[in-house]
């Protein structure tokens, strides 16, 4: 990196090296389940319960060891931290029932991770199942389908604490359900009831280590199927976390399109001591496309860092693109998540804040728009060599001959 790219920053107050330097301990939870559309290693057809991966291109992952070899070559082109994020329908050893799998079904996933010097999340699958009935599962009318699903988010509990103690690395279990309901409902009430009570059951069922792990709810708008009622909104989270003392997940992809998941960071962070996010891009909805650095991943990287909110937040990706390369999908939504937060990291967000408060907006706006052109590239690329991965052009070419090479042998 040029002498004069550090100079031109420091002029505006920020130390280069120290941002690439926080930067580098940020952790990133890079999703297994963009390298074969979700489908996991249980064979059950065609995802249900508000999923849905369109696109058909060549070498999606058959397999563990397929899967393991693709996250290899994307980890080896993303710089910085990073964990794996893994759904429960992706049992490594003895696979068995999914309210039966616990930690001896994903030891494959805490020796891959190891030998990488990895950290590892969890989520339980509550969709793409027979126990899926009528779109419910822990709000479901029928017992023995909540009864089911409880059994599968304990064991959930243990499976993730096993990861955390095992890698050494903090863990987060996310719950997102599917319930909900194609046509307007006619009791909204009974639903969330039992849903609230389905994962008191739950917390309740096991007594995992706090210090090594957290837990986390998922909120959405609405799926497939599900468009007039969801009953895991993000109000009925939202107060439950608050009420249990766990995170509130927010999904980039699970709000209205005119809410900005940005501004939600500062009030959320005013009452919580920690917060998740799955990070996606939606084009009309939940539709989970990769990455882009645009406009609203920028400002959900400056609000985690305006707030302090990078040592507080557990980063998550979540998009499924099955109509491009798998591996260089993940690989592009990781860097694009991880420019966001540079970016952001070189911004003098105390200069700013003293302009507004000054009321000095219109200093504000021409400094938002002056930093818009500092050649924050070229640290970008200086951050990549820091981390011994590739810049631009090169990291494409790595993963383009990985393709000629081995995923195009897989056919479609």
């Amino acid at each position: 990196m040029r002498k004069e790219v550090v100079d031109i920053y420091s002029k505006y107050g920020i130390d280069v090296n120290a941002a690439m330097q926080k930067l580098k301990d940020v952790k990133i939870s890079i999703h297994c389940w963009q390298l074969d559309d979700v489908n996991g290693f249980e064979n059950l057809g065609a995802l249900t319960g508000g999923i849905q991966t369109t696109g058909n291109y060549l070498g999606k992952a058959r397999n563990f060891e397929e899967l393991k070899a693709d996250l290899d070559v994307a980890l080896g082109c993303i710089p910085g931290a990073k964990k794996i994020n893994v759904h429960a329908n992706y049992q490594t050893d003895n696979p068995v029932d999914r309210k039966d799998a616990c930690v001896d079904q994903y030891k494959g996933w805490v020796t891959y991770a190891k030998e990488r010097n990895l950290g590892l999340d969890f989520n339980p699958t509550f969709f793409s199942s027979p126990m899926l009935v009528d779109n419910m599962t822990l709000s479901s009318p029928k017992k023995e389908v909540r009864d089911y699903w409880i059994e599968h988010g304990i064991n959930s509990l243990k499976v993730t604490e096993y990861f955390a103690k095992e890698t050494g690395v903090k863990a987060l279990m996310n719950i997102w359900v599917p319930d909900g309901l194609k046509d307007v409902p006619a009791d909204r009430t009974s639903p969330r009831a039992r849903l609230k009570d389905s994962l008191d059951k739950i917390l309740a069922g096991y007594d995992y280590d706090k210090s090594v792990m957290d837990v986390a709810v998922e909120s959405k708008v609405f799926g497939i199927g599900m468009e007039s009622y969801t009953v895991g909104s993000h109000e009925f989270y939202m107060n439950y976390a608050i009420k249990n003392n766990i995170l509130c997940l927010l999904d980039t992809g699970h709000f209205h399109p005119t809410e900005n998941v940005a501004d939600k960071i500062s009030s959320m962070l005013l009452f919580n001591d920690s917060l998740a996010f799955h990070v996606s891009r939606p084009v009309r909805w939940d539709s989970d496309h990769v990455l882009k650095l645009n406009d609203d991943l920028q400002d959900v990287a400056d609000e985690l860092v305006k707030c302090g909110g990078l040592d507080k937040a557990y980063i998550a990706l979540d998009y499924f693109d099955a109509s491009i390369n798998r591996v260089a999908a993940l690989v592009i939504g990781a860097r694009n998540m991880q420019k966001a937060l540079l970016k952001a990291l070189l911004t003098p967000w105390a200069t700013l804040s003293e302009a507004q408060d000054d009321l000095d907006h219109t200093r504000v706006l021409a400094l938002q728009e002056e930093l818009k052109t500092l050649p924050w590239g070229e640290v970008w690329d200086a951050y990549c060599e820091l981390n011994g991965v590739k810049g631009e052009a090169a990291w494409f070419e790595d993963v383009r001959t990985y393709e000629k090479e081995v995923l195009v042998k897989r056919g479609n």
